[in-house]
């Protein structure tokens, strides 16, 4: 496990994450000495600390290794933010005219993207499902999902803009998001160990809102540990953290 220190426990994060080229909620984070400040410099003792990206701790199987498609994906962002004023004419939709506006959406942007995409929509008791279909699904999908994070992350703020109703939405492509679930199943049973052993927080990579909600609901049995999000979507992540 790489080990960083520093006069302080928050200069040793900062080393850990730099080095690492790592953001807070990329990583698992352990305090293992606080350090002293000492008095005239006798018995001064560095805080250290534990940095490991959570790539290394719960193994996230890679799809097919191609290149994201980072210029269109900001292309289609772009084209996203120009398209509010005609958006606007479609404010307070059924929910059924919505679905259908949502999959034409999609269709487009994965067509933009270069790898055009069938939508198909179904339903559950928590949301509504739109399952893109294509030949290219590495290339929709991304390293790690991260494509497909965004892809979902401008579904989500379309179809609010336009729905009458808030529709819960999770796009996904072909079993991309059930095996994630099993990895989200190992990663908080691996969080809640850490933070258990460590009695320190932990902060997970981030996430999109239904997956922090899966890590939620995984964890609200345990009376001795408190889950809460920070920062901002799609950016957000989650926090466990043991009980105050």
């Amino acid at each position: 496990m790489p080990k960083f220190t520093g006069e302080t426990v928050d200069q040793a994060i900062e080393l850990g994450l730099s080095t690492l080229k790592r953001s807070k909620g990329e990583v698992e984070i352990k305090i293992l000495d606080e350090g002293k400040k000492g008095f005239l410099g006798i018995g001064r003792k560095e805080a250290v600390v534990v940095v490991e990206s959570l790539e290394a701790i719960v193994k996230v199987e890679e799809e097919v290794s191609v290149e994201e498609p980072v210029v269109e994906l900001e292309e289609t962002k772009e084209e996203s933010r120009t398209e509010q004023n005609q958006t606007e004419e479609l404010v307070n939709l059924s929910d059924d005219e919505a679905v259908t506006a949502l999959a034409v959406y999609l269709t487009d942007i994965t067509r933009d993207l270069g790898a055009p995409a069938m939508v198909k929509v179904s339903r559950t008791k928590e949301r509504i499902m739109f399952s893109l279909e294509s030949d290219k699904k590495g290339l929709l999908i991304g390293k790690h999902g991260k494509l497909l994070n965004a892809i979902q992350y401008l579904a989500q703020v379309y179809i609010h803009r336009i729905a009458k109703n808030r529709l819960s939405i999770v796009v996904n492509v072909g079993d991309y998001r059930e095996r994630r679930e099993a990895i989200i199943k190992r990663l908080a049973k691996q969080t809640l160990r850490t933070v258990r052993e460590s009695e320190q927080p932990v902060f997970l990579e981030p996430m999109p809102a239904f997956e922090r909600k899966q890590v939620h609901s995984l964890l609200a049995g345990e009376s001795d540990i408190a889950t809460h999000s920070e920062g901002n979507e799609p950016h957000r992540y989650l926090v466990v953290e043991l009980k105050k």
